[in-house]
């Protein structure tokens, strides 16, 4: 089975377990009380996430709230003239990326970690998810310099400044060594 299909059953998989799980949990008799709504506030934190998560069968799914996991963008990324299946989660920053392109980056190392470039202009930080650490793959957006990454090692930690836009299915290597990357919508 095709990559993305396999994402595309695992979300959907995850997507119903937390909606039956939310089901099962929410009390609908008419003696209780009308649920307070709150909104929850983003906290920076320099630590990991020690929520557990299941990257092998959705990588670019983490980072994102569930009900954002039915809309991951596939991507059509091309790392050197070689295509790769890739995808966008469907946080702010993502979709922002999404209307820049399509897009032919110059690619550098940085720290031996990961590989940079600049784009055209800053994406938008609203509406961040929760900071989470970097893994090979994993495209993102470093707000303070207004660049994107593409990792190809663990980073250190999660950084509030650092949003996971999305994941790219290729071995570390070839991203280690990967010199110029065209993002394009998916037909």
């Amino acid at each position: 089975m095709h990559a993305a299909a396999l994402r595309a059953l695992a979300r959907a998989a995850t997507a119903t377990a937390v909606l039956l799980t939310v089901a099962s949990c929410t009390d609908t008799s008419p003696a209780s009380p009308p649920a307070a709504s709150s909104t929850r506030q983003q906290t920076p934190t320099a630590e990991a996430s020690t929520a557990p998560s299941d990257r092998s069968t959705a990588p670019s799914d983490r980072n994102t709230a569930p009900s954002d996991r039915n809309s991951a963008m596939d991507i059509r990324v091309t790392l050197d003239g070689h295509p790769v299946d890739a995808t966008l989660n469907d946080s702010p920053a993502a979709r922002d990326l999404a209307e820049l392109l399509p897009l032919t980056l110059d690619l550098e190392d940085f720290h031996q970690t990961e590989r940079i470039a600049d784009l055209p202009r800053r994406l938008t930080t609203s509406g961040a998810p929760e900071p989470a650490a970097p893994e090979p793959g994993d495209l993102t957006y470093y707000a303070p310099w207004g660049n994107l990454a593409l990792f190809y090692r663990d980073g250190d930690s999660a950084n509030a400044d650092l949003l996971i836009l999305g994941h790219v299915d290729v071995d570390s290597d070839r991203l280690a060594g990967a010199d110029r990357i065209t993002i394009e919508a998916a037909p």
